[in-house]
């Protein structure tokens, strides 16, 4: 029995991402390169702590002249949760989305919210599919949340220019997560281990609060 991927070297693990066996060379190169591994797979998360990349240098960062400080972020942490839940939440719904589609879907949503700010609006949309549906869960988790402010009569956390302020600080964790590869998905594991709800919370606690630096 030979690698299912190089079809040499002998196999040593199997693969819940092509569903066969392969070798640990392959499975270290073809990794979120050309099979899409799932998140729950033992390697991967193996991977995920032990190559983290380089974190990128700040002034190539997007959208520079916003500021998102520690204070921004403790002041708005519940519109954090509800960013990053909302993020997380139409990743793991969009069928074949990965974190580049995530970074298409957070540019566009930083255009729109962008415009507001000016007082001009204008919703970008990418011309990739997946990260317009990505757009189009993050834009109906706002408006859900804002109509239920508006129907409990209470003071706005999702303010245009407080959302604009977390999905820059999502853009940023973005770029500081992605590991570079076509399939990769390391952001969407960051998101699901900072903003995935507890069962505590299905039983009517306060939601935890997210870990920001990681």
């Amino acid at each position: 029995m030979s690698c299912a991927i190089c079809h040499n070297r002998k196999p040593r693990r199997h693969c819940i991402g092509i569903h066969a066996d392969i070798c640990t060379v392959c499975c270290g190169t073809e990794r979120e390169e050309t099979v899409s591994c799932p998140i729950e797979c033992e390697y991967l998360q193996e991977a995920y702590r032990h190559e983290r990349v380089e974190s990128p240098d700040p002034a190539t960062l997007p959208n520079r002249d916003i500021q998102v400080t520690e204070e921004f972020l403790r002041d708005n942490e519940m519109a954090v949760v509800i960013g990053g839940r909302s993020l997380l939440k139409a990743a793991l719904e969009v069928d074949g989305a990965v974190d580049f589609d995530l970074r298409e879907a957070l540019d566009s949503l930083m255009q729109t919210y962008r415009t507001l700010g000016s007082g001009l609006y204008y919703e970008a949309r990418p011309q990739n599919a997946i990260a317009a549906a990505i757009c189009d869960s993050v834009q109906q988790t706002v408006r859900e949340f804002r109509e239920l402010e508006a129907k409990e009569q209470v003071v706005g956390t999702m303010r245009d220019a407080t959302i604009l302020g977390v999905l820059c600080f999502l853009q940023r964790m973005e770029c500081d997560w992605n590991n570079g590869r076509k399939r990769g998905r390391a952001f969407v594991n960051f998101l699901a281990h900072q903003f995935m709800p507890t069962e505590k919370e299905g039983e009517g606690d306060e939601p935890a609060p997210p870990l920001l630096i990681g």
